[in-house]
């Protein structure tokens, strides 16, 4: 866990996210019937700081919900999405937002997938800097991206493909993968595909 590189979005106070992260982690531990040493091994993070996580203490970074998500096998949205109205409208600055604890990147979860679906929509703001590499998620993930503004370098570890305002690019996200902002507000929007 990251203690001070994980903030909340202004529309989920921090303590509101965190409660909610704590509760969506306990079940889907417990539904996956696994104990907590167990499933802190498969993410391959601290048993203290999964127990930290399922108490409601600490601020997760986006890399351990991503490996609590692979290990449980849920998408990572099923951990932090509240649930929501019929018409949700997430004006900019609002939603659950998680950090990178690598680079100054910051995910907010515009849209997680209902029942029956497997896709998640994620707005994505990034500065310039260390490149936001992604271990693998769950086999069969599918990563869209579109680039509303700035530069961008996103893809396959080996292969990143430059983006710039209005490109689009598919890869597989069950690979080693990464993102890399090369100017100042860099926007984009990422769809991730669950098979």
């Amino acid at each position: 866990m990251s203690g001070s590189n994980s903030a909340p979005g202004a529309g989920t106070s921090g303590g509101e996210l965190i409660e909610l992260i704590s509760v969506s982690v306990r079940r889907e531990r417990e539904r996956a019937g696994l104990s907590m040493a167990e499933l802190a091994r498969r993410a391959g993070i601290a048993k203290s700081t999964l127990s930290q996580l399922e108490s409601g203490v600490g601020n997760p970074s986006v890399e351990t919900l991503w490996a609590l998500g692979v290990a449980l096998d849920v998408p990572f949205s099923r951990l932090v999405d509240p649930p929501r109205p019929v018409v949700r409208v997430v004006r900019a600055g609002e939603g659950p937002v998680t950090h990178s604890e690598r680079a100054d990147y910051a995910a907010t979860l515009l849209a997680s997938c209902p029942p029956n679906a497997r896709r998640d929509i994620y707005r994505i703001e990034a500065e310039p800097g260390e490149t936001r590499a992604s271990d693998p998620h769950m086999p069969g993930t599918v990563e869209h991206v579109l680039l509303g503004a700035g530069r961008a370098l996103a893809g396959p570890t080996g292969a990143p493909v430059e983006l710039g305002p209005g490109d689009y690019v598919s890869y597989p996200g069950d690979a080693p993968h990464v993102f890399r902002a090369l100017a100042p507000g860099t926007l984009a929007v990422i769809v991730m595909e669950h098979v």
